[in-house]
């Protein structure tokens, strides 16, 4: 007790003497790291006084003074002698006022004058962290090689690791940080996030980080930015919870807070900590979008039913919320039986018409987010209108991250990035072969130059991709991984595969035990299967390329019979291609000019079923289908593109409309003839005189009835109506 006593008394008198002689910068933020506020605000203050631009610079930031700190940074940054250092702590501050731009420029200033400047490195790898850019650990590993003695650099590798679920690596580089400094709290953070993932206590860290500043809130962030990324969403509410009340003016944690609290479905008390966020001056993008999306909701319908409850925008409610909330209950009649689970609560799916509303549900998560983002029982997705016709397949995107719901709640959230990701793919061809992921010539590039990666470094391609398209790849590599599991060894191995991660056991103990593989051993055979379904196609890449050009400039020189010639070979070198300029419709652009409308159709139902999504090719092919009789055939392709994009597309409802009533499948022909009521069509009396005759064919007078009434309304002459009117009145 005498030594703690000791120290604090030193502690005091090492700060009265730093605000009395005006330390210098580093005094002030270590007063500032262990939680003298008061001391260090004085220590700041005197710094404003000093007659050097940049230690004012340093002051003006410490009391929180962003826009004088700028200025400063600015004056002490013109002399041309002037300090690498002052661009690159410049440059960390536009960081920490949301400026990554300009910061990164900064530190790239600094490199070009100090090419072995550690600290400029480390400032790049924060910024490409915030993007999950591949490039962040390249940066960070190069901070260390000019400073070894990097703390900060050290901190950083350890969190970027764990966010790849690299365990050891993350543990390794948090004890190199704590060796060179015990008392950094970011690297105890890093340790205490491992043993919450790992599901043991981590109170001695918490106790290490107290006994250094209890009021550190930046750690419990820290941890819960880490349970965010391992999917733990609640348990990351509950560490900004502690974050906020160890430093209740920590207003990044209270929007993180109030963001996650979104995530889960709510409204009121995210709105609460977002403002408060935003009043207190803390405004990145997160924080404003999330406000703007939430003042946007007052636009949204909710449905609820028993187990599900329905978000969508008032514009295209009616006309979408029969199709997805009936596709939500068919997923989950599907997945309570293959997964042998019910969910325990609702699930609630938003469906945005704005991607950039979309995109707000996705800020500061990694991979693709570009079509839906599953946060436990709370699905975010783009609306079929919010992307281009033929780009989006919403019924693919929804049985995808149904499978998330699943799959979190059945594990309670203890499952790798890659098996929850994979699994999603592989459920989506279950559903449909012509929903599979398909080998985009992005993957096969990938296959042929061995940029798969192991099973168990998989998740690092999600999130922080090294090249480009590395986030496809994974995706892709991932989903046919199960793919191979079910091939290999059986579907029921898969499920076996979410009750061993449920044990939180790793990846390598869950293919040991269920598979009876070393890691190792399972990769040879995984990539010994894709080379024997892909490998032709990957070597054969580039001559596939040319040959389709060859292809291309044949059909726009009218070369028809070289197309009809030449298409089969290439069609059979990567018949998955069903992208722009695709060999399918190169070939039946060439058999109508021909006058072969059989062979048109052909080639373009075999674009359909390799899952060409082309709304006007498919809309092709029916209208072929139909003239042949083969009404049922058009009506399914029609069906197709409900999926695709039943949104603006009044003619997609009618005709299907039509065909289904033509074929007595009712209840279908209701659902289109709604749907184009619902799309406010200029012949509104028309729209509602079918919908009248689908209710009453189907024998439910009064919907039929209510419908012709409302025929009558927009067109109180019309005689169809009026005669169906007679007709329904004298029954």
């Amino acid at each position: 007790m005498r030594r703690i006593v000791i120290s604090l008394a030193l502690l005091s008198i090492y700060a009265a003497s730093a605000v009395a002689s005006a330390a210098v910068p580093a005094d002030c933020w270590s007063l500032r790291k262990h939680g003298h506020r008061q001391e260090a605000r004085g220590c700041f203050d005197g710094l404003t006084r000093s007659g050097d631009a940049y230690t004012r610079a340093e002051g003006f930031w410490g009391l929180e003074e962003w826009q004088q700190a700028n200025e400063q940074f600015r004056l002490a940054t013109q002399p041309a002698n002037s300090k690498a250092m002052y661009k690159v702590r410049w440059g960390m501050l536009l960081h920490e006022r949301f400026n990554n731009p300009q910061a990164a420029d900064l530190f790239r200033e600094a490199l070009a004058k100090e090419p072995s400047n550690g600290e400029a490195y480390l400032g790049l790898a924060i910024v490409s962290a915030d993007g999950f850019d591949g490039k962040a650990t390249e940066y960070a590993a190069k901070a260390i090689e000019f400073d070894p003695k990097l703390v900060g650099a050290h901190e950083l590798m350890a969190n970027l690791a764990l966010e790849n679920d690299e365990r050891d690596v993350a543990v390794a580089e948090a004890d190199k940080a704590l060796a060179l400094d015990k008392d950094a709290m970011d690297a105890m953070a890093i340790h205490a996030a491992v043993e919450l993932i790992a599901d043991r206590s981590p109170d001695a860290w918490f106790a290490k980080i107290a006994a250094v500043n209890p009021g550190y809130g930046e750690a419990y962030a820290r941890v819960a930015r880490q349970l965010e990324m391992h999917y733990r969403y609640e348990d990351a509410v509950t560490y900004y919870r502690r974050a906020v009340k160890a430093d209740p003016q920590l207003w990044s944690a209270h929007s993180a807070l109030g963001i996650d609290l979104m995530r889960m479905g709510k409204e009121d008390e995210p709105l609460a900590e977002l403002e408060l966020s935003y009043n207190n001056g803390y405004r990145d993008a997160a924080t404003v979008n999330s406000l703007r999306l939430l003042d946007s909701y007052k636009n949204f319908q909710t449905f609820r039913d028993g187990t599900t409850i329905l978000k969508l925008k008032k514009t295209e409610a009616d006309l979408l919320q029969p199709y997805i909330q009936a596709e939500l209950h068919a997923i989950m009649a599907t997945y309570d039986k293959k997964y042998r689970m019910k969910l325990p609560a609702p699930v609630q799916v938003e469906v945005y018409p704005d991607h950039e509303d979309f995109a707000v549900r996705t800020m500061g998560m990694p991979g693709l987010g570009a079509l839906g983002v599953t946060f436990g029982e709370v699905v975010a997705m783009d609306s079929p209108s919010a992307r281009k016709p033929g780009d989006f397949n919403w019924g693919a995107t929804l049985w995808h991250e149904m499978s998330h719901v699943y799959i979190l709640t059945a594990t309670n959230h203890r499952v790798p990035r890659w098996f929850t990701e994979g699994l999603a793919v592989h459920e989506e061809g279950e559903r449909s072969p012509e929903w599979s992921d398909r080998v985009t010539p992005e993957v096969l590039i990938a296959i042929r130059e061995k940029k798969l990666l192991p099973l168990a470094d998989l998740d690092r391609g999600f999130v922080y991709p090294e090249y480009p398209s590395q986030v496809v790849v994974s995706y892709f590599q991932a989903g046919s991984i199960c793919d191979f599991v079910k091939a290999r060894w059986g579907e029921e191995k898969l499920l076996e595969m979410v009750h061993s991660y449920a044990q939180s056991k790793t990846t390598s103990q869950v293919v040991q035990q269920d598979l009876g593989l070393a890691a190792e051993e399972f990769d040879k055979q995984y990539f010994a299967w894709i080379d024997k379904k892909y490998g032709a196609e990957a070597a054969h890449f580039d001559q596939w390329r040319e040959k389709l050009k060859t292809l291309v400039a044949a059909i726009q020189q009218k070369q028809y019979d070289t197309v009809l010639a030449q298409g089969p070979p290439v069609l059979a070198m990567y018949p998955e291609y069903v992208g722009d300029a695709n060999v399918y419709e190169l070939m039946a652009d060439a058999d109508r000019v021909k006058g072969d409308a059989k062979a048109e159709a052909a080639a373009l139902t075999a674009y359909e079923h390799q899952g060409g999504q082309d709304p006007s090719v498919l809309k092709r092919l029916a209208t072929l289908e139909e003239g042949a009789g083969r009404h049922a055939e058009a009506a399914a392709t029609l069906a197709r593109l409900n999926y695709i994009y039943p949104v603006k597309n009044e003619e997609l409802h009618q005709r299907l409309g039509d065909l289904l009533y033509g074929q007595k499948q009712y209840d279908g022909a209701i659902r289109e003839y709604v749907a184009v009521v619902a799309s406010n069509p200029i012949d509104k009396a028309g729209a509602e005189f079918h919908l009248a005759q689908a209710y009453l064919a189907a024998g439910q007078k009064d919907k039929a009835q209510e419908s012709v009434l409302a025929a009558l309304e927009a067109a109180p002459g019309y005689r169809p109506a009026q005669k169906m009117l007679l007709e329904l009145n004298q029954k």
